[in-house]
């Protein structure tokens, strides 16, 4: 059984997160394997590990970034993944949620040998974009059912069955396989790398590949080929001082609620 995990290589919430001149993400500063893909890592590795026989599963990671997304590659290495494909061009700078898409599915195919996976795992969203599409792009790219969003994943005599829990109701959905599935971050906690598998993660390859070797038109990936843009971007504001609504002579809760009603939090 093939299973392929789509991680992604963000900056790091906690550094000065900034854009580039040309109003991309700049990708110089500190990162890591975002959190929201932790969980995509660890569901795949919990299916191989429920697996009849785990050795004949074989949990693939693939991303597409820039030199440093190889860090990425190898967190989830070091939690037990089998082995990496990582992606990388200059033509890639720039590419939107549509063009991700594209090369993501060619290196998917290209991860289990040019065929299409038995599973590809994808966290809910990025934590960088938030935008939470690419799942879905990537299973009508590679013509696959899609279970999304889901809480609780099992997989069973050839079909995955997944509950999504929702605001109002919870709802139980299913596919056979091969599907496209993307996992919240209330489905499991993700495994902390013991030293021994970070030691043993050294020694697993990770493929490094290019767009001519996945076959996919460098034309319809990057800036210029990205059907959405960034028209503008500005620094966060500073934090503004805090309001002190105090209690003098019992007319304390009047002045609260005249607060939170003139800023309209009630």
């Amino acid at each position: 059984m093939q299973v392929v995990a789509c991680i992604k290589h963000v900056p790091d919430a906690t550094a000065d997160r900034r854009f580039t001149p040309e109003r991309t993400v700049d990708r110089s500063v500190d990162g890591l394997l975002s959190e929201l893909d932790e969980y995509a890592v660890e569901q795949a590795l919990r299916l191989k590990d429920r697996a009849p026989a785990p050795d004949d599963v074989v949990v693939a990671v693939v991303s597409m970034g820039p030199a440093r997304a190889v860090e990425a590659i190898r967190k989830a290495l070091q939690m037990g993944a089998d082995r990496g494909v990582h992606v990388i061009d200059d033509a890639l700078a720039g590419s939107d949620a549509l063009a991700t898409s594209l090369v993501l599915a060619a290196a998917a195919r290209w991860a289990a040998g040019g065929e299409v996976p038995d599973l590809v795992v994808c966290g809910m969203a990025s934590t960088d974009a938030g935008m939470g599409v690419v799942p879905a792009m990537l299973a009508e790219r590679l013509g696959l059912p899609q279970v999304t969003l889901a809480s609780l994943v099992e997989v069973r005599d050839g079909e995955i069955r997944a509950r999504r829990d929702g605001d109002h109701a919870r709802e139980v959905i299913g596919a056979t396989l091969p599907a496209v599935l993307s996992v919240t971050d209330q489905s499991g906690e993700a495994r902390y790398p013991s030293f021994k598998a970070i030691v043993a993660a050294k020694k697993k390859p990770v493929d490094v590949v290019s767009l001519a070797d996945l076959d996919v038109d460098a034309t319809l990936v990057g800036a210029a080929a990205s059907w959405s843009v960034v028209d503008d971007v500005a620094p966060r504001p500073p934090r503004s001082a805090g309001v002190v609504v105090r209690d003098v002579d019992g007319a304390g809760v009047d002045a609260l609620v005249g607060f939170l009603t003139s800023n309209r939090f009630i």
